[in-house]
């Protein structure tokens, strides 16, 4: 038995037991409507309508007990509906969420600062960890949200939502001979250099080591950080060229370094905020949503705040454009 059935039972009684006027209020076909009648009574083992050959003429005695309870269930229907509207309305609560130091760093201060100014009510809280950190966290239900780069994998069961792409940069200090290289450099250039990079970056399943593995390169993995600022830190001892995100590169703070693009060297990463999908979506939850990514769809937006899961099953809608954010000098 399906609500739609009920609400056809029920339009059809109000509109005089006249199945194509019910079928003009419902914005559908007549056969259709008829169709849902008859497997609403084939399911239930009851003649609903008396008919006189297709035309319906009047309710049966047990067609009237089933519209007064359908009446009944679709009531709370609405009940339920006005509860879940009532309660996504709060502008109170708390809103936590995990993520890694580089969107801590870069990325969510201004949008944090703008969330707080319209939501002063709410108590915000930011936790930062690995990726494997933060799945535990929305796993045992410790935040609401999840911003991670790279693979969405480790969320199997979470609604995740792409916020930007960006890709991976080299920094040196101006001296070094990669910053004054006419071209940048080729995979195999930059293997005989020791590397300053994320920590995980030199598992062999990264795409980081997959795109020098496919060239049958071992890379000269010295240290891995956390922290881009560290990562910074280290090349300018000298310990080695670092490979970071570019929007980790600060004017006026990193002018010290010389940044050199390589686009085509590794593959195009993106960050995602994910939550999981049974997560009771308020007002304001909606809302850090459209402020950490404004690129997203009305359609997309809507669908997320109605509880449904916004990526459709046939994949993002072809519009949806996700923003490249890369920083930089």
């Amino acid at each position: 038995m399906k609500l739609q059935q009920l609400r056809f039972l029920l339009a059809v009684v109000e509109n005089d037991l006249n199945i194509t006027a019910a079928a003009e209020a419902l914005f559908t076909s007549q056969p259709g409507v008829s169709k849902q009648i008859r497997l609403l009574e084939d399911e239930l083992d009851l003649q609903i309508f008396v008919r006189n050959g297709k035309r319906v003429v009047a309710l049966t005695d047990a067609g009237r007990r089933v519209v007064e309870h359908a009446s009944r269930v679709l009531q709370e229907t609405e009940r339920i509906k006005s509860l879940a509207d009532e309660l996504r309305a709060e502008d109170h609560g708390t809103l936590a969420l995990a993520t890694t130091q580089t969107q801590a760093r870069y990325v969510l201060p201004d949008v944090i600062g703008e969330f707080r100014q319209r939501f002063p009510r709410v108590d915000f809280h930011v936790h930062q960890g690995t990726t494997e950190q933060i799945a535990r966290m929305l796993d045992d239900r410790q935040i609401d949200f999840a911003i991670v780069s790279g693979s969405s994998e480790p969320f199997p069961d979470v609604t995740m939502l792409p916020i930007y792409q960006w890709d991976r940069v080299l920094v040196v200090p101006e001296d070094h001979p990669l910053a004054s290289a006419p071209t940048p450099p080729d995979l195999e250039t930059l293997s005989r250099y020791p590397l300053v990079t994320y920590v995980f970056s030199d598992r062999p399943e990264s795409s980081l080591m997959t795109a020098f593995s496919t060239q049958g390169l071992k890379p000269r993995i010295a240290f891995t950080a956390r922290d881009a600022d560290v990562i910074k830190t280290y090349v300018r001892s000298g310990f080695g060229v670092g490979i970071l995100a570019g929007l980790a590169v600060e004017p006026g703070t990193d002018d010290d370094l010389a940044v050199i693009e390589i686009p085509e060297l590794f593959p195009r990463l993106t960050t995602w905020i994910g939550y999981p999908k049974d997560l009771l979506l308020k007002k304001y939850h909606c809302e850090f949503i459209r402020l950490l990514a404004p690129h997203l769809t009305v359609n997309v937006i809507e669908a997320i705040c109605s509880g449904s899961d916004a990526a459709p099953p046939g994949g993002w809608p072809a519009e949806l454009e996700i923003p490249l954010r890369n920083g930089g000098k």
